[in-house]
């Protein structure tokens, strides 16, 4: 017989886990054309590289003139088809390591399609580091450290900062503080993000593999193009990651009170 307890888990896990994904599916169709932005600033290696965009504002245009609207969701069905449980997971792990942890501080745009995509990789270099899981190494510590950043600093300056019983600045107290927590985690991740373009997306030169690993592919890029070069796509990252970051945790809190109050 199942106990109430059990009962008790199964349902807040169940909210937790309804909400952290409803979060991350309307931040991903919110904030994707940055996205898209972002990765084609990240693999463009100097002012002669063909795709080169002379900056934020260009690169707007130049998508928007080329590809059309739908060029800023190109891409966009992978990040909902992951993102979207990722996160549900991610809020619910997070909600169990804070209950456990207790005080502790802590044009054609969809084409091709994803499968048809995955299922060309995976015949032409296979599911390891050089196929499906290229560049997981650099995903893995772009994710570590953003949310390392991300939900430590908000869930801690959250708690210093008194709630306001003003329904329209408690919500700004909350966006406020979630926007700064993704500009942070944004700025201090990025390297790892850079990385992770230059190891997945197109080589300098075809048929011959420059960007491997993820700490030497930093140091090749800090070598050849400069610290700064690090940080390329630093702004639409922020624009993304910023109100991004602050319109997934509102989401996120939003949706679990009223799973609470309903179900």
């Amino acid at each position: 017989m199942t106990s109430k307890a059990e009962v008790g888990f199964v349902k807040e896990a169940s909210r937790q886990i309804v909400a952290g994904g409803s979060a991350g599916l309307v931040e991903i169709c919110l904030m994707h054309p940055l996205d898209v932005v972002k990765t084609r600033l990240q693999i463009q290696r100097c002012s002669t590289d063909p795709n080169s965009y002379k900056n934020l504002g260009d690169s707007f245009r130049t998508i928007f003139r080329r590809e059309g609207l739908f060029g800023f969701y190109k891409g966009i069905l992978p990040p909902i088809l992951a993102e979207t449980p990722k996160r549900a997971v991610k809020f619910f792990t997070f909600e169990q390591y804070k209950k456990l942890l207790g005080s502790v501080s802590l044009s054609p745009a969809l084409q091709p399609s994803t499968m048809s995509y995955a299922r060309h990789i995976i015949k032409k270099e296979g599911l390891g580091l050089r196929g499906l899981n290229k560049g997981f190494t650099a995903t893995l510590g772009r994710h570590g450290v953003f949310n390392m950043v991300y939900f430590g600093f908000y869930y801690n300056v959250k708690n210093i900062i008194p709630t306001n019983k003003d329904p329209t600045l408690e919500f700004l107290r909350k966006f406020g503080i979630g926007l700064l927590s993704g500009t942070i985690a944004s700025v201090i991740n990025i390297p790892f993000d850079v990385a992770k373009s230059r190891i997945q997306g197109p080589q300098p030169v075809p048929g011959e593999i420059k960007y491997r690993t993820c700490f030497k592919t930093m140091a090749t890029v800090y070598r050849e193009e400069g610290i700064l070069a690090l940080y390329k796509g630093l702004l639409p990252k922020i624009m993304r990651l910023g109100p991004g970051g602050a319109v997934m945790l509102l989401v996120y809190e939003y949706a679990y009170s009223w799973l609470q109050e309903n179900w």
